[in-house]
This record gives structure tokens, C-alpha cells and sequence, in this order.
């Protein structure tokens, strides 16, 4: 176990975020663990939606940027497997550590983890 531990913080890279003597647990988490995570996941992320689209004959070219928008924050918020699979795309780069922190605050971690993917999806909407 501790070679993929050390493997997998390696692979993600530097902790993204400012972190000080006051920051919270869960936002220390989200500098050290999720936002690396996210930027790794990137491309992925992207072709999920992507493929999210397809699967669900949504033209998203049509849309104006406003709907496009709505439709990104909407997707991932109401359909729970949808949400659930872009999770499981964070989830499976913990560490054995980082995953027991995570399932004793997973509400306030998953908003954090689904609030976060959603800016970066719609930072990036031209490439979707």
C-alpha cells in the first residue's frame, strides 16, 4: 500500500492553493489533495462531459453561454450518476489516508470536490 501512496503523490504533483496556520481542515484538503487531483483529471473531465453530452443527444453547440452554463452546473448537480462517476474519477487518486479522511467529512468534501469541477468545466467551455 505504501508504494501506491507514494506513487500517487508523486504523480499528482504540488499541492495547488494557499494554506496557513488558519486553514481549515477541509480546505487543507482541497489545496493538498483535490485541486491537484482536478488539474490531473482534466482532460478526462472534459470527455466525460463530452460524452455525457452524446449520450444524452444534447446539442450544446446551439446553446448560448448563459444555458451552456447552466446546463454544465445542471448536469452535475441533478443527475446523480452522472455526479457520481466524475467522484469516482477523484476518489480513485487518494491515498489509503486521504480516503479515510474523506469518508468522515464527505458531504462538506463533496460539495467542495463538485463546486470545483463545476468552475472548471465552465471556465473551459470552449472546449467543450
Amino acid at each position: 500500500m505504501e508504494q501506491r501512496d507514494i506513487f500517487l503523490k508523486e504523480f499528482r504533483g504540488n499541492p495547488l492553493g494557499a494554506v496557513s496556520a488558519q486553514t481549515s481542515s477541509d480546505e487543507l484538503f482541497q489545496n493538498q489533495v483535490l485541486r491537484p487531483i482536478l488539474k490531473l483529471q482534466n482532460t478526462i473531465f472534459i470527455a466525460s462531459f463530452h460524452n455525457y453530452l452524446v449520450k444524452n443527444r444534447i446539442d450544446f453547440s446551439t446553446f448560448s453561454i448563459e444555458k451552456k452554463m447552466a446546463m454544465i452546473e445542471n448536469s452535475i448537480q441533478k443527475d446523480i450518476k452522472f455526479r457520481n462517476a466524475l467522484k469516482g474519477m477523484v476518489i480513485a487518486l487518494f491515498t489509503l489516508e486521504e480516503y479515510e479522511f474523506y469518508i468522515q467529512n464527505s458531504s462538506s468534501l463533496n460539495k467542495r470536490m463538485m463546486g470545483m469541477l463545476i468552475e472548471r468545466l465552465k471556465s473551459q467551455v470552449q472546449l467543450l
